[in-house]
């Protein structure tokens, strides 16, 4: 075997001039360097006569055989007065004492006969290189090595062999050869590894990476010992220690020397730490036989110290001087040195190393070739060259760079003697060396599959094609692309961010000024080591961050800057922090390690008891290690996202925490011991399954508590002094109940946040204590009033109670004079209170979607009147601004007279009112008429016909007004042009044939919508009539939907009338965005603006494929497009094929309109593509094709706006714009996607992000889509995979708030484009689909947006306009786009499910919101009827336990109402929580049925009725959810009962006996069942099943109700002949289950005589213990003594005390309760609670009569009276 030779540099030389005694060294190939050289020789006779043998006298002249030589070396040691020559001065100090340890000790092998052993002197470092012979094993350290190695064993090439660094202090030193005096040491020089790399010319060297050495793991010390003390004296270690080796003077080396790696991967050079090779004792085993260790050593060219002289090498293994570690020098010769422990994590298929067993970099052996595919599939991966090219290779998983390098230096035909070249992996904007054993097809495949692809998208192929958008590897030579430091443009050198710079190494310009660095971060440069000497030349340094660079270990040399009080170890793959000895840094305050995978913490981690601030979220945590607890100095703490479901019992120790963050986790409970936390001030336990907030909600310190989405079921607790802030929305309340605040003070609480919550009422006397409060949300529950006590809350500033069922707002509201936001929308609120007009700093109310019809003024002579037309008003008198001086005279068509001079405190502060979707008519708006300072008017969908003429005369500071959905013919143009400030401008949806001209003065226009009128009037007439060239700052025109209206060109002759030539055209409308020109007839010399990536214009028709569509849209804030849509009829040419889609971000931030113009422009060619490379034989279809579409389509846009702009078609617009320009914009831009492909009657949808689809089924919403929520459970698991986190307020890696998207390339595979994809069968009971962005869900609810679309006369376009416009008025913030495409178009024939069913007309009963926008009610039906009768089960049990009841009852009774309106019944009445109802035949009322069972599956019960025992998930033998929340019981019968209308309410009755045989059936169901009686059962057989004869009834049935019944599928179960009670001819009943629920045959659910527990269920034991104490209570008051059982046997000396009574005895007087019912245990629960009271109060009586002569007096209290009083209570 040849060995390779290391050239030596001639580095010494420069250093000659500095150091005069390093030019004496007579080796001519010396080099400065640092290292021991233990050459062992063993049977030099068997040495093969060709291979050059090193003898012992080859090595004599290296070393000085007495004073004499040493003299010629080191003139000082002549004298013993004389001094070793000072040094020159050090540039800079790194702060480590000069001490002596066991580490700087070098101890000598026993050597035999046969054994040589040559010590060089060195500074501080050595290097013991060992291996065994070839062949032989390594493993067995243990055992005497056989001394049968030979000298080409030792000559070996040096990096085939382990190398092991050692601390230690050494000596030449030979027992055999060598002379026997010891040969002086030589002098030490420090500054040589210290010295400043900028004094040196390091530049011109080329840079190479080294490992700081690493550490160990520390075992814990033993529990409750202390730790031991070294004995350190020496001179009393006589036959241990070589008293030789001690005469070395002390070398002050640090102990940075010698780290023990050598158990763990990390570098092919092992590193030990203690005795394992440290020479200072004489017998490694002193008590046993002297062991002889053969090893075979080389030199690797590291370090030697330049005052040593080195052996004397032959030539051809001469080894060249090693630089100091900060140089990062790459070795002559040889690749780059690369960490055995790779960075990645993609080594998973490979064959599993031996622990242990390192194989070194550039080991002597022949490469493997590359593994044959036969056992596993082989990967195309495309390897860059750094000129562009590329070449592919194909290998399997398991092939490592190591065996890929030469299969790379073959084809790219690289020539050895050139520079060595390294395999480059490019990803997130950073680039690393892989290091050899790293899988490069591993890596591919894993990448592939974060980003989305799966195996049948063929991922072995997929490598070949250019993945530059996801990774990219790069074969270079290792000198290419390195960082310059002189890039680096640093004025300051205190503040240092190299963040993202791609640097390798601690730039050189850096050294000099190390002293000076206060914040140091290196964030997002992979693989880069911290160079020991820097650190510790860094003296100031304070902050240090190391975040993103893919590290698994902390680097070693962290631990020693000791001044650190801030690092950053964030978002790496560190494991654990065993080996980082961060308890070596005294100072550490905060430490940063969030997104990591650790699992638990070191047991030194108490030790850094400095430490404040710690941020372990996103782990791995099980749970919360127990170290933690024992900082007890840390003041924040943030372990969020982990798996933690229980906090330490003393977690309270915390005493000092200020901020706690546990958000995501799993806890359920607070323990007891979080009291102790007196000093937390902000907690926040957000997504969690927390029960109860008591413990937390009483801390004394505490200030903000953010608790939502937990399990919180009640918030009866009572608050902290300092508690400001709470947020408990998300949760299942169900009551809250507040105890009195602290004592002498009320609460302090200014902000409650109880949203989304089960409420169903508020307590009078909670409220009134929180009279602190600024803020309260009570959105999303089922309020139905808000008690008078709201008055109390004068500080009150923002009042927000939309979406519940308020009937009405209290009268004391109008106390609030601090209330500045009342936001009431979506309840059903019939009248706004008139003492609302008296809060004077009011900025807004928001009453959109309730059932207001007027808003009156205050009543009272301090309000002036105001006339109309006529003079009056029926909401009587208007005031008027005292000092207006502007008020025109009374004429007849407009009368004005001042009554009064005073106007109302509202007149002079609201700014925006919302009024959409109610009642409003043309005599209720005149009192809106006098909101002079209104900036917004929303009056959208209300019943408006005409405005009246002066109603804007006062309004002249609108910018926004909103009209749409009327019935307006006219628009009042009197003092329409006085309103200069308007910018938007809403008309749609109304009856206007023409627009006035003053429309075209309102010069700051920005939005216009006139669409969906029934607009017809010639364009050219612009002297009477609006055309859009005369509102120049356009930039959103909708005119669709007016289908009269023509754009054409000028008939008439222009002549000299330069405005008629650009009439018809749009060329004067420059800042134009969307252009909306649907059905609207343009002639072919019309004039139609083209689209761009910056403008849209919509000219397709209404009806897609015989489908109504249609589309609404806002701008939002910024002046480009946020959101595209596409609509392609007739997809691939068919008929039956449909496309429709949306791109973009509803915000403006991340958003980018180049992006979503190019996903609009190019989905369709690249959906094509893919649909036509399907492959069927496989299984593959649309879905197949949909998901590849769009990964396909992200990788083409990356490429698209990351290229050159000489390499893409630009349009003019673009071509401006620089490339470099555009890639920073687009550089976290991304875009939502969402596809629906209508083929036939199936429809396919596919969205990305925060744009979904909703599918009203019969008037119920189904999702067809999924949103990608960042706090998602299965998307953090995604992202935590991909090596992403989330943040607490529920960013992807704090940047991104969706966790899938288009675009965003760099957090991508983070954040991929995988489409979540639904398949869809239409059916007739399908009416619409609404396609919406985050605009419209962020703000209606997916019922209340079908309820809303399905109330309008048919037209898809009016339900699309209407559901933009209330996104607006409830709180919409960005751009909105709203799709509705009617799918029930596809049935024609079916009038009971029609796209949009008719708007109902209005009756004056209904209060309900949500009821009035159904369709109408059903006439009540006589004749030959179907009668239905329900009822809950225990619901009067559920009553009176079951604080949740309330609520439920809501729910169940909106449930089933709706359903009601969509099966076609007519509700008759109810009594308590039970349902009658008629219908006019047999198959609606058994479809009624049938979707109330199943849909009460679905409902969002509350949490007490679904831990109750009635209403607990229920689930079938095959695990099918059959039963929960509340259960219902239904009986049907048919038959022509009497009707008769009721005198009082107005309603039709019905009597008679079939009325009574009904509710009989349907008292002998159980629960969750529907019982039907032989009539029904004959009319389901021939209707249904048609296995009878139809019956005189059957035509009556209507076909879509038959259809309906037979997709929701039924059983029939017969029960037999059952005598119904109180009547005498027995009934045949059965049983229908719907198809779902068929598993309710095999459950047992008839009612039982007991009653099931409530929410609190007590065991058999927790009972024996409360009525052990209830017998222990009544013997204490009746003078009895408990004693506590013991098991001493009686002496039989004692009296036997009657009054004294043993545990065991007490146990005698216990009820039996083994065989005890629910009931039974519920009856002596009550019982033993009377007990428990009575006994209590008996005790307090005696202890008052005990007291009774020891009260003082008080002055003037009199003492008879007293004492009667206490006679009275204590007889």
């Amino acid at each position: 075997m040849s060995t390779t030779t290391t050239h030596s540099r001639p580095a010494a030389v420069g250093l000659a001039p500095q150091y005069p005694y390093l030019a004496m060294s007579p080796a001519p190939h010396y080099t400065p360097s640092s290292s021991v050289i233990s050459l062992g020789v063993s049977e030099l006779s068997a040495v093969p006569q060709d291979v050059p043998v090193l003898h012992p006298q080859d090595l004599l002249p290296h070393a000085p055989p007495n004073d004499a030589d040493n003299v010629v070396i080191a003139p000082w040691l002549a004298s013993p007065d004389d001094e070793p020559p000072t040094p020159p001065p050090k540039p800079q100090r790194y702060g480590f004492p000069h001490k002596s340890s066991f580490a700087s000790f070098s101890l000598p092998r026993q050597l035999s006969a046969s054994n040589l052993s040559l010590a060089t002197t060195r500074s501080s470092e050595s290097h013991v290189l060992h291996s065994s012979s070839l062949g032989h094993d390594t493993h067995h350290s243990r055992e005497p090595r056989r001394a049968k190695s030979s000298i080409s064993s030792i000559l070996t090439h040096p990096l085939s062999n382990f190398v092991k660094k050692q601390r230690s202090r050494s000596r030449l030193r030979s027992d055999v050869a060598l002379s026997e005096e010891p040969v002086p040491p030589l002098p030490i020089f420090d500054h040589l590894s210290t010295y400043s790399a900028a004094s040196t010319a390091p530049s011109l060297l080329k840079h190479r990476k080294h490992k700081i050495p690493s550490i160990s793991s520390e075992s814990p010390p033993p529990v409750g010992d202390a730790e031991f003390k070294l004995d350190v004296d020496l001179d009393r270690m006589e036959g241990i220690i070589d008293p030789h080796i001690l005469s070395a003077p002390d070398s002050g080396s640090p102990r940075s020397g010698g780290f023990d790696n050598s158990s763990s991967e990390v570098s092919s050079t092992h590193h030990s730490l203690g005795a394992s090779s440290s020479n200072i004792f004489s017998h490694p085993h002193p008590f046993g036989p002297p062991t002889v260790r053969v090893q075979r050593y080389h030199y690797d060219g590291r370090r030697i110290s330049p005052t040593s002289r080195p052996a004397d090498f032959p030539d051809d293994d001469t080894r060249s001087w090693a630089p100091p570690q900060s140089w990062e020098v790459d070795q002559e010769g040889g690749a780059t040195t690369i960490a055995e422990e790779s960075s990645s994590d993609e080594n998973e298929p490979g064959p599993p190393r031996k622990p242990g067993r390192l194989r070194p970099e550039s080991k002597i052996r022949p490469r493997p070739p590359i593994k044959s595919a036969s056992s596993s599939a082989l990967y195309k991966i495309r390897i860059y060259r750094a000129n562009g090219t590329y070449h592919v290779v194909s290998i399997s998983l398991a092939v490592t760079v190591d065996e890929l390098m030469p299969e790379l230096n073959k084809k790219l035909s690289l020539n050895p003697d050139r520079e060595p070249h390294s395999l480059y992996l490019k990803e997130r904007g950073r680039e690393r060396v892989l290091a050899p054993t790293e899988r490069p097809a591993n890596i591919v495949r894993r990448r592939l599959d974060q980003a989305g692809y799966e195996e049948a998208d063929s991922l072995e192929q997929l490598g070949a094609e250019d993945l530059t958008f996801l990774m990219r590897f790069v074969y270079k030579s290792n000198v290419l692309g390195l960082s310059n430091a002189d890039d680096h443009n640093i004025d300051t050198f205190d503040m240092i961010d190299l963040t993202g710079r791609g640097v390798r190494t601690v730039p050189i310009l850096l050294y000099p000024h190390a002293d000076a660095i206060v914040s140091l971060n290196l964030s997002r440069n992979p693989m880069l080591e911290i160079p020991l000497d820097f650190i510790q030349a860094c003296t100031t340094l304070r902050e240090l961050r190391l975040s993103q660079m893919a590290m698994k270990k902390v680097p070693q040399s962290v631990r020693y800057r000791d001044t650190l009080h801030r690092l950053d170890l964030s978002c790496n793959r560190i494991g654990d922090l065993d080996d980082a000895g961060l308890d070596w840094i005294p100072e550490l305050r905060s430490l940063k390690v969030q997104n990591n995978r650790m699992e638990s913490l070191p047991w030194w981690f108490p030790r850094l008891g400095a430490l404040k601030d710690l941020n372990i979220s996103n782990n791995k945590f099980g749970a919360l290690p127990s170290v933690v607890v024992e900082i007890t100095g840390l003041v924040d703490l943030d372990i969020s996202f982990n798996m933690i479901d229980k906090l330490p019992d003393d977690f309270g120790r915390l005493q000092s925490l200020e901020r706690l963050i546990i958000v995501g986790n799993q806890v359920t409970e607070f323990p007891s011991s979080c009291s102790g936390l007196v000093n937390l001030r902000m907690l926040d336990c957000r997504r969690n399954n927390i029960s109860d907030l008591s413990v937390v909600c009483r801390l004394p310190k505490v200030q903000q508590i953010f608790a939502d989405h937990n399990s919180v079921h009640a918030l009866d607790v009572s608050f902290g002094p300092c508690l400001k802030q709470l947020d408990a929305s998300h949760n299942d309340f169900t009551q809250l109940l507040l105890l009195p605040g602290p004592v002498g003070q009320p609460y302090a609480l200014t902000s409650l946040d109880i949203s989304h919550s089960k409420l169903s009422a508020l307590d009078e006397l909670a409220l009134a204590h929180l009279t602190a409060l600024e803020t309260l949300h009570l959105d999303h529950n089922s309020l139905r009033y808000i008690p008078e006590s709201l008055g109390a809350l004068t500080r009150l500033v923002h009042l927000s109670c939309s979406n519940n069922q308020l009937r009405a707002l209290p009268a004391s509201i109008s106390r609030l004079y601090n209330l500045e936001t009342l936001e009431v929308h979506n309840n059903s609120l019939a009248e706004l209170p008139s003492t609302l007009w008296n809060c004077e700093n009011l900025h807004l109310i928001n009453a959109t979607s309730n059932l207001l019809g007027s808003w009156s003024l205050p009543s009272g002579s301090d309000v002036g009147r105001r006339a109309g037309v006529n003079g009056t008003t029926q909401n009587g008198p208007v005031p008027v601004r005292s000092d207006s001086s502007s008020v025109r005279k009374a004429s007849s068509a407009n009368s004005i007279m001042c009554i009064e001079k005073k106007w109302p405190p509202i007149v002079n502060s609201l700014h925006r009112l919302y009024l959409g979707e109610n009642q409003f008519t043309d005599h209720a708006v005149h009192p809106l008429a006098l909101l002079a300072e209104l900036r917004v008017l929303n009056l959208s969908f209300n019943e408006l016909q005409e405005i009246p003429p002066s109603f804007f005369e006062k309004l002249t500071s609108l910018n926004e007004l909103y009209l749409s959905g009327n019935k307006l013919s006219t628009i009042p143009t009197e003092d329409l042009h006085r309103l200069t400030k308007l910018e938007v401008l809403f008309l749609n949806g109304n009856k206007l044939q023409t627009l006035p001209k003053e429309i075209g003065k309102l010069t700051n226009l920005i939005v216009l919508d006139v669409g969906s009128n029934i607009l017809k009037y010639n364009i050219f007439n612009w002297e009477f009539d609006w055309n859009w060239n005369f509102n120049t700052s356009l930039q959103y025109l909708n005119l669709s939907g007016n289908k009269r209206l023509e754009i054409r060109t000028d008939i008439a002759p222009v002549k000299h009338d330069e405005k008629r030539k650009i009439l018809a055209d749009f060329s004067s409308l420059t800042q134009l965005r969307v252009l909306g020109l649907m059905d609207v007839t343009a002639t072919n010399g019309a004039i139609i603006p083209d689209e761009n990536e910056d403008r849209r214009v919509r000219i397709s028709l209404s009806e897609i494929n015989g489908v109504g569509y249609g589309i609404a849209d806002t701008l939002g804030a910024t002046e480009h497009l946020t959101m595209l849509d596409l609509v392609q009829p007739k997809f691939r040419a068919n008929n039956d094929e449909a496309i429709f889609a949306m791109f973009g971000r509803a915000t403006h931030t991340g958003n980018n309109y180049w992006l979503n113009h190019y996903l609009q422009s190019n989905f369709l060619d690249v959906y094509s593509g893919e649909l036509a490379h399907l492959r069927p034989e496989k299984g593959e279809g649309i879905p197949d094709a949909l998901r590849r579409a769009f990964l396909q389509l992200n990788k083409h846009l990356h490429d698209f706006l990351y290229s050159n702009s000489s390499a893409r078609k630009m349009s003019q617009v673009s071509t401006s714009t620089g490339n470099a320009v555009i890639r920073d914009m687009n550089k976290r831009c991304g875009a939502s996607g969402i596809v629906l492909h209508l083929v036939g009657k199936t429809l396919y949808v596919a969205n990305a992000g925060r744009s979904l689809a909703v599918m009203s089924r019969q008037g119920n919403a189904m999702l067809l889509s999924r949103l990608h929520d960042p706090f998602a459970r299965p998307e953090i698991t995604r992202i935590r995979n991909a090596e992403g986190w989330v943040s607490p307020k529920g960013y992807v890696n704090d940047e991104v708030d969706v966790a899938r998207s288009f675009g965003f390339y760099s957090l991508l595979p983070v954040v991929n484009a995988r489409p979540h994809i639904c398949t869809w069968d239409i059916t007739a009971q399908d009416e619409f689909v609404i396609v919406g962005n985050s605009g419209l869900w962020d703000n209606v609810p997916y019922q209340t947006a079908v309820d809303i679309a399905r109330s309008n006369c048919g037209n898809a376009m009016i339900a699309a306009q209407k559901l933009r416009d209330l996104a607006i008025s409830h709180g919409a913030e960005g751009s909105a786009m709203i799709m509705v495409i009617a799918v029930g178009d596809l049935y024609p024939a079916n009038d009971a499910g029609s796209i949009l069913s008719a708007k109902p007309t209005k009756r004056p009963e209904i209060i309900n919101r949500d009821i009035s926008r159904l369709g109408d009610e059903v006439p009540a039906p006589t004749g030959h009827v179907a009668l239905v009768f329900t009822d809950i089960r225990n619901s009067t049990h559920l009553w009176e336990v079951n604080a949740g009841m309330p609520t439920a009852m809501i729910l169940h009774n909106n449930l089933l109402r709706r359903q009601l309106r969509f099966c076609g019944g007519y509700e008759v009445k109810t009594e308590g929580d039970a349902f009658m109802c008629s219908f006019p035949n047999t198959m609606s009322a058994l479809w009624w049925c049938l979707s109330v069972q199943v849909q009460l599956l679905y409902v969002d019960w509350p949490l007490e009725i679904l831990e109750c025992e009635d209403g607990k998930e229920v689930y079938d033998v095959e695990g099918n959810l059959v039963a929960r929340g509340l259960s219902v019981r239904v009986g049907i019968h048919c038959g022509k009962p009497v009707c008769e209308p009721d005198p009082i309410t107005g309603r039709m009755d019905y009597f008679g006996p079939m009325v009574n045989r009904s509710a009989r059936i349907e008292g002998s169901a159980a629960g969750g069942q529907i019982m039907c009686s032989a009539d029904v059962v004959r009319e389901i057989n021939a209707r249904i099943f048609e296995t009878e004869p139809p019956t005189p009834y059957s035509h009556l049935e209507p076909p879509q109700v038959v259809d309906a019944i037979r997709r929701i599928g039924l059983i029939v179960v017969q029960v037999g002949e059952v005598k119904l009670k109180g009547l005498e001819v027995p009934e045949m009943l059965s049983i229908v289950y719907p198809q779902a629920l068929a598993g309710r045959r095999g459950l047992s659910l008839v009612q039982t005589t007991s009653n099931p527990p409530g929410r609190v269920q007590f065991s058999i034991e927790q009972m024996g213990e409360l009525a052990l104490l209830c017998i222990r209570l009544e013997m204490l008051s009746a003078g009895k003594t408990f004693r506590a059982s013991s098991n001493a046997p009686n002496q039989g000396n004692e009296e036997s005390d009657s009054a004294v009574f043993s545990h065991r005895e007490l146990k005698a007087l216990l009820p039996a309760m083994d065989k005890a019912t629910d009931a039974d245990l519920m009856l002596l629960l009550g019982s033993l609670t009377t007990r428990i009271d009575n006994a209590l109060t008996k005790l307090a009586a005696t202890r008052l009569r005990a007291c009774r002569d020891k009260v003082p007096l008080a002055d003037g209290l009199d003492g008879r009276y007293l004492n009667q009083l206490l006679e009275i209570l204590c007889p």
